[in-house]
């Protein structure tokens, strides 16, 4: 059985251990929630007995700072699931480099219930044998996996993608806005909205949930604002559907919905 070290444990680094633990690894994981470690006491223990590690943190801050305090070795690979700035997923490649260190800007497109039912997409940036040793693990949970480069480019993938998909969550959200205003029933115009060229797959998962207000979670709609910050802070052009975007979700926040599902992001309508 094959040793797997995960650090950081909520939705997606719980959804990863699931599917790693039914794919056979032996997986020993650490949170700052103790009730959710698996076989250790701390991040070091994670470090000393895996080869391997998987993160699963907020952001690139904290990363930087995990990866500060842990005993690394040469040889070992990082696999950095987080959504974080490209420029220091680059930097952070390039340091643990010079130590001998393997580093994979392994982001994921896909929430922890996608996770669960091996629907996501891994985008990896970093060296491509260290990419090709850890195939076992990406195969284990994601539906396709594309090596995007070098280090950084993983991320930079990911903003790609999360623009797009932020996009199309806040297009349907307005569109079933709109069928409210003029009358047309919810239902009815997400069963259109799906029948017709307007559909994104989107609407599987979050039209429902729109529909009937469960914005139980699934990704936390103040993760998406920090991600289109980070994608507004990439670029030195304007991009004008991305800064109304953001509007709306900092709307939805100061409302309150910060901490429940992006899908809350139809709060901003009302």
């Amino acid at each position: 059985m094959t040793s797997l070290g995960i650090i950081g444990l909520g939705l997606m680094g719980q959804a990863f251990a699931i599917k790693l633990r039914e794919a056979g690894f032996e997986v020993l994981g650490y949170d700052c929630d103790p009730s959710r470690c698996l076989g250790v006491n701390g991040p070091e223990e994670v470090a000393h007995r895996c080869e391997r590690i998987l993160l699963s943190l907020p952001n690139s801050e904290v990363v930087k700072q995990v990866l500060q305090s842990l005993p690394l070795r040469a040889g070992q690979i990082i696999l950095d699931t987080s959504t974080g700035d490209p420029a220091d997923a680059a930097q952070l490649g390039a340091e643990l480099r010079e130590r001998g260190v393997m580093y994979l800007d392994a982001t994921i497109s896909g929430s922890s219930a996608q996770v669960l039912r091996g629907e996501v997409t891994a985008m990896v940036g970093g060296e491509e044998h260290a990419y090709k040793q850890c195939s076992d693990i990406f195969s284990s949970f994601a539906r396709d996996t594309i090596h995007t480069g070098v280090c950084g480019t993983g991320a930079k993938m990911k903003l790609v993608t999360n623009l797009v998909l932020g996009l199309n969550r806040a297009a349907l959200a307005e569109g079933l806005a709109f069928a409210k205003e003029i009358g047309v029933s919810s239902e009815k115009a997400l069963e259109a909205l799906t029948r017709s060229m307007a559909y994104s797959r989107i609407m599987d998962t979050k039209g429902p949930k729109m529909i009937t207000g469960d914005f139980s979670l699934q990704a936390r709609l103040s993760q998406h604002l920090k991600d289109v910050r980070l994608i507004l802070a990439a670029s030195s052009k304007e991009l004008p559907l991305s800064e109304a975007h953001r509007a709306l979700l900092e709307k939805a926040e100061a409302l309150g919905f910060g901490d429940l599902d992006n899908s809350a992001i139809l709060r901003a309508y009302d």
